[in-house]
């Protein structure tokens, strides 16, 4: 006899497509999770490749309202259309990705006796630290929910002191991982001594702090150079700085590229960068570096302490000194370039995307079963 598959309703309120971190992430879940039956919930347009990982997916119509005025009716409106979507695919649970944003809320608010696990991404957490309103749409979503999931320590606890320690008991951590089958360490050459090609990728906003790195290409001792892949608010700025300084012919700027052709190409770089400054939930980035092959050179952040352990070499974030420092002696220590190498190779080798779908499969059909009981 054929077991039932379990039907979870999820989405994110952005275009359906490989845009962020999450949205990569969600993909790779989901197509991880052959025993569940996934109804997507997102925006157009849709990307048709990316879409593969879920059985349905559906294109929300209440237009998108940034905070504001008319934010709160927009929340009410996009919860009527997510109560209609709730008993049109009658799913037996919910995940709500991003706690606290408008999507999840209207899960909340709609969902009625079907059980919620609300997943923490990092960028709503860091809302609600910021902002009232978002830690107050954060408690809300928490409270509702059976479950929430983060992928570290330090984000759960960052959740558990946002909600005043009221729901501990529902934490749990689940780390993100990665399609590790699909990655591979080529063939590198040797290593020697000298100045490094150096790749950075990710969302070009002030908390990743790319400046960072531009400004320790300018002030290392050695000629290292970088290549920055990403799109967002601060390319402008990152690209001026550059001119500033007079070392265009040391970084180079290259767009958003999909996951496929970015593990392609990160081989074939020296090290990895990582340069955010404020908070970091879990740097997933990181970790495919790691599977390629490349040493990361990482900001003493908590989120990556907690991902990479001493798998990494830090720097004191924001700091463009301290990373060319650390920077020129990764460039001088051959062996403890490759010795950094190995210990990323099998720290990245627990970080499998597999093993995140089984974990949040669980935690969703006890979650199911004690609400059936």
């Amino acid at each position: 006899m054929t077991a039932k598959l379990l039907k979870v309703l999820t989405g994110i309120n952005r275009t359906a497509a490989p845009s962020s971190g999450s949205t990569v992430l969600v993909h790779d879940l989901y197509a991880a999770m052959p025993e569940v039956h996934t109804t997507f919930l997102g925006r157009s347009p849709v990307d048709q490749a990316w879409k593969t990982a879920f059985d349905q997916l559906i294109i929300l119509s209440t237009t998108k309202r940034p905070h504001g005025p008319d934010f709160d009716t927009y929340v009410d409106v996009l919860t009527r259309e997510v109560s209609a979507l709730i008993d049109q695919t009658q799913p037996d649970a919910i995940h709500a990705q991003h706690l606290g944003f408008a999507l999840s809320v209207a899960f909340t608010r709609a969902a009625g006796t079907i059980p919620i696990i609300a997943i923490a991404h990092g960028s709503d957490v860091m809302a609600a630290e910021r902002s009232t309103r978002d830690c107050e749409f954060l408690i809300e979503v928490a409270a509702g929910s059976a479950a929430i999931v983060a992928p570290t320590h330090a984000l759960a606890d960052r959740i558990d002191c946002l909600t005043g320690r009221r729901f501990t008991e529902r934490l749990t951590v689940i780390p993100w991982g990665i399609p590790l089958r699909n990655a591979r360490a080529h063939d590198r050459p040797r290593l020697g001594a000298g100045p490094l090609s150096l790749v950075h990728a990710g969302r070009l906003d002030a908390n990743k702090a790319t400046l960072t790195a531009v400004e320790a290409i300018a002030v290392a001792a050695q000629p290292h150079r970088l290549t920055i892949i990403g799109s967002g608010p601060e390319e402008e700025a990152l690209r001026e700085r550059t001119r500033s300084l007079g070392i265009q012919d040391r970084v180079v700027f290259m767009p958003f590229m999909p996951r496929q052709e970015l593990w392609q190409r990160l081989p074939h770089f020296d090290a990895f960068v990582f340069t955010t400054s404020g908070s970091e939930a879990f740097g997933l980035v990181v970790i495919e570096a790691q599977a390629h092959g490349l040493p990361v050179v990482h900001s003493n952040v908590a989120g990556m302490t907690a991902t990479l352990g001493k798998a990494g070499t830090p720097f004191t974030a924001g700091d463009p000194t301290s990373l060319a420092s650390a920077l020129d002696q990764l460039a001088r220590d051959v062996h403890g370039r490759a010795a950094l190498i190995r210990a990323g190779m099998d720290n990245s080798s627990q970080y499998d995307i597999v093993r995140t779908a089984r974990e949040l499969t669980d935690v969703t059909t006890k979650t199911v079963s004690a609400g059936l009981t």
